[in-house]
């Protein structure tokens, strides 16, 4: 009898610790649901996922920002889904009335918001980098801006920069790309933001490459800038840092028309020879060297012509009907070379 007993008090407890973990499940299974499900209603927001970032810090922001309700619900499902490693950097549209799913399917097809993001091309200078930013409303005054960015040495203690401060100001380290500035900005902030970009995007992850190139980076970027307003085509771009480094190591002088441009303070379709005597140190006409600083905002594509140079022997190049450039070694070649574009362009190109 004693025997009978425990044994049904074994079962009793078997019974009940089987259903204590079924109930655990079960509660744990609605609470995994539930935190899948949308946090409620509200205003869309903007969510930048930056370069790199992996599940835990997406699911922390999301968090924070109020779009899901658990960072590990979060993290749990993706994983379980098989997309920790599909997400793509961006800028995403996203709402607390989408589920845990739906964002997921966001954020990992890549397909980004563009509403309001304002471009700054490659190739702009500070100065129409402000006008766009004031005809959009962003900057609070765009003369401000002008002083910030111009150089004189008036950055000192306004901007936390990661390298020195350039006598010729932020020209060239304010990095082209799409930014979700908001209106009514104060220039400092404006400018940080487009800086820390340049940091992000080439100096910090490129800083052993930058220091091993034997220039420092001031001249990289001067290098990078003139790349930016010469080249159409990305090919072309080593070709023509290769070009650069050899006249300056032969001390011959840059002749760099989009230089000229920039000491005529406003862009010409044609460089006349009467521009040439224009009476600045960025004219590379006149005086040989790099000029005193970046002529325009160059793109990561330039910023790595100018860190890696092409090795060659040319001297000369002149742009084709393309946009592409010929390239020569001596000046011989390079008048022919000169002389067929202008017979081309008389005759309509063909």
């Amino acid at each position: 009898m004693a025997s009978r007993r425990k044994v049904r008090r074994w079962v009793l407890w078997y019974s009940l610790v089987e259903a204590v973990v079924i109930l655990c499940a079960l509660v744990g299974w609605f609470w995994f649901q539930r935190q899948l499900m949308p946090v409620g209603r509200g205003a869309a927001r903007t969510v930048w996922i930056v370069r790199g970032a992996d599940i835990t810090a997406v699911a922390r922001q999301l968090r924070e920002m109020r779009l899901i309700r658990h960072a590990d619900a979060f993290r749990w499902y993706a994983r379980w889904r098989g997309d920790t490693e599909r997400i793509k950097a961006g800028r995403y549209r996203l709402s607390p009335t989408m589920t845990v799913g739906q964002i997921l399917d966001r954020i990992t097809s890549g397909k980004q918001d563009t509403e309001g993001l304002v471009v700054i091309p490659e190739g702009f200078t500070v100065r129409r980098i402000a006008e766009r930013l004031a005809a959009r409303g962003i900057l609070k005054d765009a003369d401000a801006f002008l002083r910030i960015a111009g150089g004189g040495g008036r950055l000192d203690g306004r901007l936390a920069l990661p390298f020195p401060v350039p006598e010729t100001g932020l020209e060239g380290y304010l990095f082209p790309s799409s930014y979700d500035f908001e209106p009514g900005m104060k220039a400092e902030r404006v400018a940080q933001i487009m800086v820390n970009q340049f940091e992000e995007q080439f100096r910090k992850p490129f800083a052993d490459e930058i220091k091993r190139r034997g220039r420092p980076l001031h001249e990289i970027v001067t290098i990078a800038s003139m790349i930016e307003r010469e080249a159409e085509i990305d090919k072309d771009r080593p070709l023509i840092a290769g070009v650069i480094e050899n006249r300056l190591r032969k001390g011959m002088r840059l002749q760099i028309d989009a230089t000229v441009l920039y000491a005529l303070g406003h862009h010409k379709n044609r460089v006349l020879f009467r521009d040439l005597r224009v009476d600045s140190p960025y004219n590379t006409y006149r005086h040989t060297g790099l000029p005193p600083g970046p002529i325009a905002s160059p793109g990561l594509p330039s910023l790595m012509a100018a860190l890696r140079p092409a090795t060659h022997d040319y001297l000369f190049y002149v742009a084709a009907e393309d946009g592409s450039h010929v390239f020569a070694r001596t000046e011989a070649e390079h008048n022919r070379e000169v002389a067929r574009y202008r017979a081309r362009q008389r005759s309509g190109g063909n």
